[in-house]
């Protein structure tokens, strides 16, 4: 049996209300989600972390209503872009560090420098630029899924994402980061 027809059966128990089913889903999608709610919190792990839990609590309690119109994944991530969202709106930006912390220097990790280098140029990139780019490049999904995820329509998403990576190229080549956050 193949992933997808593995996950589709834990998805059609999960929406039966059975728990060990929707922990498979959980365990399945926890790293990525995590991972992409850290680089749109701008690093800030324990807020990342509750807002993960935020979207499986809402996926959890949404699930009898999915439909499979889309990919699991990209309805998990659009539950997590909105816990993002309102959690913005409601202490932005108080809640997110304006700065990363400084890499070490450190012989095992020649690239550091680069690293940092680039997470400080997402972190000054506009929201709806981060959220375009992270969603192509780093969630890995289609434009049009990323557009489905956020809720914007198709254009807007290429927009934005070529908005950024003109914005990257322009900051990492010229070595020149912008010191303020973007308003």
């Amino acid at each position: 049996m193949t992933e997808q027809q593995l996950e589709a059966q834990a998805i059609a128990a999960a929406r039966r209300g059975d728990r060990p089913s929707f922990e498979r889903l959980v365990r399945a999608h926890q790293a990525y989600l995590r991972q992409l709610l850290r680089r749109l919190c701008r690093g800030d792990h324990g807020l990342a972390d509750d807002l993960a839990q935020e979207a499986f609590v809402a996926a959890w309690r949404a699930l009898p209503g999915f439909r499979g119109e889309a990919r699991f994944r990209t309805w998990l991530t659009r539950l997590a872009i909105n816990a993002f969202r309102q959690h913005a709106r409601r202490v932005w930006p108080e809640a997110l560090p304006e700065e990363q912390p400084e890499a070490p220097d450190s012989d095992f990790a020649p690239a550091a420098g680069e690293r940092l280098d680039l997470q400080r140029a997402l972190a000054r990139l506009r929201e709806p630029e981060r959220e375009a780019l992270l969603m192509c490049f780093y969630a890995d999904l289609s434009h049009a899924e990323a557009a489905e995820a956020l809720g914007w329509p198709l254009g807007t998403l290429k927009t934005q994402v070529l908005r950024a990576r003109t914005k990257l190229r322009a900051w990492l080549t010229e070595g020149q980061l912008p010191q303020e956050s973007p308003t």
